[in-house]
């Protein structure tokens, strides 16, 4: 008898676990340039809201994505503890301003679930899977859709 997801080949992932408030989430290690602790950011006029602002790494000016608001959830004001995660996205490199990083995971991608049907739009928007990992569950985001398409892109 075969299995329903017999085709889809496993393959191990690395992920970076991270917290934004009381939850946890994950993204592709590949993704991530670098991991850094919190600088202050040179806000923006007529920015998006959860755009903090920029900040000077290296001679290159990154824009800073407050995950927090960007996915709805309560922001706190950025703290000791807080990271930026430096990832490409898109081919665009972005800070995403997260509370802290917890670990890297290594898991099978069969180990990630859907999200459940009932999850709103906006959850399966942004949110490619669940791991269940010990007594968490980690939420894999969906970096493409973090921020928006270019006019370009739009077009």
């Amino acid at each position: 008898m075969n299995e329903p997801n017999a085709h889809i080949q496993d393959q191990e992932m690395e992920l970076v676990s991270f917290r934004v408030g009381e939850q946890d989430f994950c993204v592709d290690v590949k993704c991530v340039r670098e991991i850094r602790g919190w600088t202050q950011a040179t806000p923006l006029p007529h920015s998006p809201d959860y755009v903090c602002g920029v900040i000077n790494l290296r001679g290159t000016v990154l824009p800073i994505v407050e995950l927090a608001t960007r996915l709805g959830l309560t922001s706190s004001p950025p703290s000791a503890r807080s990271v930026i995660i430096v990832v490409q996205i898109s081919g665009r490199v972005v800070g995403l301003l997260v509370d802290e990083v917890s670990e890297i995971l290594v898991s099978s991608s069969k180990a990630i679930q859907p999200p459940p049907d009932m999850a709103c739009f906006a959850v399966k928007t942004f949110i490619n899977g669940i791991l269940s990992v010990e007594d968490r569950m980690i939420s894999l985001l969906i970096l493409d859709e973090l921020l928006p398409k270019l006019q370009e892109e739009a077009a």
